[in-house]
């Protein structure tokens, strides 16, 4: 894997999961979660525009990855976001890594390190 493509596989991994964390943080922001007006907080608030602008630049990279790996290499290069995400989520949210989703990362890492070597 060149510099290049290392480069733009982290900033697209960095991309996404700032996406991602930006989506749950304006998930659980709105306090009024009545009808429409969970919406109406929603579309107000700057995670969720965070997360999208984060996407927009993300998939620009994604793109310019894209360009230069076989599709097939290239997401299950994608797949350590699944890694990064939910590392992040449990420290930001103390979200709970069972032993099944332990083991599950373990071979997902496996996946990606064999791929990229590869």
């Amino acid at each position: 894997m060149t510099v290049t493509i290392f480069c733009l596989w982290l900033c697209s991994i960095c991309c996404d999961t700032v996406g991602q964390i930006a989506f749950k943080y304006a998930a659980i922001s709105p306090k009024n979660r009545k009808n429409w007006y969970f919406w109406l907080d929603l579309l107000n608030n700057y995670w969720l525009w965070i997360g999208v602008l984060s996407y927009g630049i993300g998939f620009l990279f994604w793109i310019a990855f894209l360009t230069l790996l076989p599709l097939s290499q290239a997401i299950l290069l994608g797949s350590a976001n699944i890694i990064s995400v939910m590392l992040v989520g449990r420290l930001l949210f103390k979200e709970q890594l069972t032993p099944y989703r332990i083991i599950g990362v373990g071979l997902i890492t496996a996946g990606v390190v064999l791929v990229g070597v590869g």
